[in-house]
């Protein structure tokens, strides 16, 4: 039997609140209170600075981040560390454990995106797309298409390397990619992914440009769907 100073000690390690043995309950723990699955979502790509998740996720104040990855750090989910000279900055990264959380949030994603209500036409993080490729692909055709896609969402860059069964992404430069998709915003891709928005539409009202070989970029973002709603 534990006593109370240990039982104490585990609540503050991951602000315990179910008290129930089941690993769903524990999950949300550790990542269920508001904005701080999103802050993992946003750290899947890759380090980022405190800037760059308040940027990514506009609607979230500097107190709650804080708050969220004292949290997140404390669990194990995430760490901090600092970058080297010229940089000096630090960074906040997932934990091996915390990249673990990927399926999870690819499985919820696939869930809710069958809701009738689920719109996706509302305003999306550039990682939140990138992930959203990877969940959404179809991987019996993702081999099939050869040559790196390249995407400039903003300030941010993005590399996709299609494999047999395999759709690594990460942040790079896109001039080693065949072709190119260059917009303002997350949203606006996925209009032409997952909204059924002509391509053309987007180049024409929404900053849209596709470089290089069209033909290729096209035949990628023919590979995604949302899958059909279930009542």
């Amino acid at each position: 039997m534990k006593s109370q100073k240990e039982t104490e000690t585990r609540r503050t390690a991951h602000g315990r609140w179910y008290d129930d043995a089941c690993g769903t309950a524990f999950a949300m723990e550790l990542v269920g209170e508001r904005w701080a699955l999103l802050i993992v979502r946003e750290l899947m790509l890759g380090p980022r600075r405190f800037s760059d998740l308040r940027a990514s996720l506009p609607g979230l104040s500097a107190k709650v981040l804080t708050e969220r990855l004292a949290g997140l750090e404390a669990s194990g989910v995430l760490s901090r560390r600092l970058l080297p000279p010229p940089a000096r900055a630090q960074v906040y990264e997932l934990t091996a454990w915390g990249y673990a959380a990927e399926p999870i949030m690819q499985e919820m994603g696939r869930w809710a995106a069958q809701s009738r209500a689920h719109d996706p036409t509302l305003p999306l993080s550039p990682v939140s797309l990138m992930l959203s490729l990877r969940t959404m692909a179809d991987y019996a055709r993702v081999g099939s298409i050869a040559g790196r896609i390249g995407f400039v969402v903003g300030e941010d860059s993005f590399l996709a390397e299609p494999q047999e069964r395999a759709l690594p992404i990460r942040r790079g430069d896109v001039q080693e990619a065949g072709a190119v998709f260059r917009a303002p915003s997350a949203a606006v891709i996925a209009g032409g992914i997952y909204a059924g928005v002509p391509w053309e539409t987007l180049e024409a009202e929404a900053g849209l440009v596709i470089e290089g070989d069209r033909n290729l970029a096209l035949r990628f973002a023919g590979l995604f769907a949302l899958p059909p709603p279930l009542d």
